[in-house]
């Protein structure tokens, strides 16, 4: 993205009109908020306005550019590259689904920016869904971005009276794309309400953590959009910069996150995550990198995949989240195991919690132990008799188990993603906890260190703290 310099190409005459269209249209790049037909097609479950926020949909139109190297992509990730001239100004229009609090003077001045996951063929807000109570306590403004064709197309075809002139140029201009919805965030007022960020913070998990590999290598350093970036989830790779119908720019495997940023970089990875990646994507941790190692964790989890989406952070989450431990939902169709119901969300929430604390103070967070591993290729973890992991960022629910939950799970589609919950038996229970008293001794403690570590925020001890009180262990 290079701004006004865009519009002084030489472009055949049907180039222009379509440019001038465009333009006329988005005098600031921005149409809305969009009031109908229809309602902001998105999964996020949650009615926001039970939180405490208000929901808002924009379209963003512009023009993209895809990008080249202009050397080698290495596995460090210190990438150079430059708008490909072949492929620049090319027109797009998507869209911004925004949430933020009702009252303006409950923003705290960050705001994240997810870029929205389509591997389910369809936009899915999977930070929001995991984070949301965090971003609510904190009065964060979230901003999904629909980057990706898929969901783009997929909105085209599902609701086409709402999202019909929607345009989509490929995946290629997805990273110029999202540089747009920064800064348009950063600079047109209307689209948060009014409100002023002070930080603009990227998120993306899973495959959207991937995009954001690359776009942190490659592009960030050309357009510094973003204060501070939360990669959820990455696998081994980048994605690519550019793809089919362009000529596709494959990226180097393993892709690390190059060093040598000025803006902090939080990378969260689940035990399969870890294990998937084969340790090939593990970082020393610098002034500004961070990477957690989560025992007990899947890449997507039971709170992911429906629990989420109706907590309101009122307790209720802990309770349930600490009832699937013990009867769990019965396995996906096809998949091995029922699904985790472990700690990701939670310390994922702490995550980000820090890098707005990083971003805004300086203030690193802190360091992760690493899982333990006893094999190097594949990845074997090291667990406990319990079967849970040792090592890595440490929770209740592993410390003080009632369960083993893992990163790992089989079966069709996307089974092997969301790990397995196995719970302990009777016997298991007695022989740790003689007592109610001194499981709820053990729980307890695990949460203070979790807490003084930084790997878990006050409220969410809290809510832990009450689940594990509340609960019958070891009956």
């Amino acid at each position: 993205m290079r701004g006004t310099t865009r519009t002084t190409r030489r472009r055949p005459a049907a180039l222009w009109i379509g440019a001038v269209v465009v333009l006329v249209f988005t005098a600031s790049c921005v149409q809305g908020p969009i009031t109908g037909p229809g309602v902001p097609s998105l999964a996020v479950g949650l009615d926001v306005s039970a939180l405490g926020y208000e929901q808002s949909e924009y379209f963003l139109a512009g023009l993209a550019d895809a990008y080249t190297p202009t050397a080698p992509l290495t596995s460090d990730g210190k990438w150079q590259v430059a708008p490909d001239p072949a492929n620049s100004g090319v027109a797009f229009k998507t869209r911004l689904v925004v949430h933020r609090p009702v009252d303006p003077a409950e923003f705290n001045g960050t705001v994240v920016v997810e870029w929205l996951n389509v591997s389910a063929g369809a936009d899915l807000a999977n930070d929001w869904v995991s984070a949301h109570n965090e971003f609510v306590r904190d009065g964060t403004v979230w901003v999904g971005v629909s980057a990706q064709a898929v969901g783009v197309n997929t909105l085209k075809a599902c609701c086409a009276d709402r999202y019909g002139s929607l345009v989509h140029p490929g995946d290629s201009f997805s990273y110029d794309m999202f540089t747009w919805a920064g800064k348009v965030i950063r600079t047109n007022p209307n689209v948060l309400g009014g409100l002023a960020p002070q930080r603009v913070l990227a998120a993306g998990e899973s495959q959207s953590a991937s995009r954001l590999v690359t776009y942190i290598d490659a592009i960030h350093p050309l357009v510094k959009t973003y204060d501070g970036f939360l990669v959820h989830s990455r696998g081994t790779s980048g994605s690519a910069l550019a793809q089919t119908p362009l000529t596709p720019v494959p990226t180097p495997s393993p892709s690390l996150i190059r060093d040598d940023l000025a803006e902090p970089v939080f990378v969260v990875q689940a035990e399969g995550d870890v294990i998937g990646s084969n340790l090939a994507v593990r970082q020393p941790d610098t002034p500004k990198f961070r990477q957690w190692e989560m025992a007990g964790t899947s890449h997507a989890d039971a709170y992911m995949a429906g629990l989420g989406f109706g907590d309101t952070g009122n307790g209720n989450g802990a309770v349930q989240m600490f009832a699937l431990m013990r009867n769990p939902n019965p396995a996906p169709s096809g998949c091995a195991s029922p699904i985790n119901a472990g700690p990701h969300h939670w310390i994922l929430q702490a995550a980000f919690h820090g890098l707005d604390a990083w971003v805004q103070t300086g203030t690193t967070p802190a360091v992760g132990p690493l899982l333990d591993v006893d094999s190097t290729s594949p990845v074997v973890l090291t667990r406990d008799a319990q079967g849970n992991a040792l090592g890595g960022v440490r929770s209740p629910q592993v410390d003080a188990p009632v369960a083993t939950i893992t990163g790992l799970n089989s079966g069709p589609g996307f089974c092997r993603l969301f790990g397995s919950t196995t719970p302990l038996t009777s016997a298991q229970l007695s022989a740790l906890y003689p007592t109610h008293d001194a499981f709820v001794a053990q729980w307890t403690a695990s949460l203070v260190a979790a807490l003084a570590g930084g790997f878990l925020l006050a409220p969410d001890a809290y809510e832990l703290l009450a689940a594990g009180v509340f609960s019958q262990i070891p009956n």
